[in-house]
């Protein structure tokens, strides 16, 4: 993996709370090595550890991409909802920021045919046809297309499973980050003060329930998606 300069500004980490963990009677031993003091019954993280573990996210992020690899960010807590699917379409990701449904990767056989559902649903509101059957089957249709819009509209280009994960909250998408454990995706992951960071291949360990702070580590990190994919088409 090649090795880039990312500007970590950590008076912007700052700024954006990224340095703030849960109260201390919540922590996970395992999250010591990142903490750097408490305050006020708060675990402060330690921001250097966080810029070099963006940084190496960033790197394993520039590589992937400029492999033509595909990402799917996930995040599903209402402060990262927006955030997500704004940073995963303007990276051209995958994503999913509303349930999780379980099985989503590891039943990846019946998860595929679901996108085709919902394209040939919105090609049938696009041309009109929803005008044509009674009201209530119309209805019926529109609700399928609302929900199918809702939870999978993010993965309907989706054609295989993702070579990599971003996930914004390890508590909130357990059920998504053990699918890809299972199946051996890798995955960049923030990881607060009450995080298993032995779970994810790169954790970075900063505040999950900010929405500056959830901001600013997606930014980065799609940051690095697009100038991996802007070089590879030179």
């Amino acid at each position: 993996m090649s090795k880039r300069y990312w500007n970590m500004d950590l008076e912007e980490m700052m700024e954006a709370r990224v340095h703030l963990g849960h109260k201390t009677r919540k922590w996970n031993p395992k999250m010591a090595p990142y903490i750097f003091t408490e305050r006020k019954d708060t675990h402060i993280i330690n921001l250097a550890k966080t810029a070099r573990s963006l940084s190496e996210a960033c790197d394993l992020a520039f590589d992937i991409a400029g492999r033509g690899k595909q990402f799917l960010i996930v995040g599903t807590k209402y402060q990262a909802a927006d955030l997500v699917a704004s940073a995963a379409t303007e990276a051209r990701c995958h994503y999913v920021n509303r349930k999780w449904l379980g099985g989503m990767l590891t039943n990846w056989s019946t998860t595929e045919t679901r996108p085709q559902k919902f394209k040939d649903l919105k090609k049938e509101q696009d041309t009109g046809r929803f005008n044509r059957p009674p009201k209530k089957e119309a209805a019926m249709l529109k609700r399928q297309l609302d929900q199918l819009q809702k939870y999978l509209g993010g993965i309907r280009y989706m054609t295989s499973l993702p070579d990599i994960a971003i996930i914004t909250n390890q508590q909130e998408e357990s059920i998504a980050l053990g699918e890809c454990r299972i199946l051996g995706i890798p995955t960049i992951c923030l990881v607060d003060t009450d995080c298993d960071p032995d779970l994810v291949d790169i954790p970075i360990p900063a505040n999950d329930d900010g929405i500056a702070s959830i901001q600013l580590i997606l930014n980065r990190s799609t940051s690095a998606i697009c100038e991996g994919r802007s070089l590879r088409s030179l």
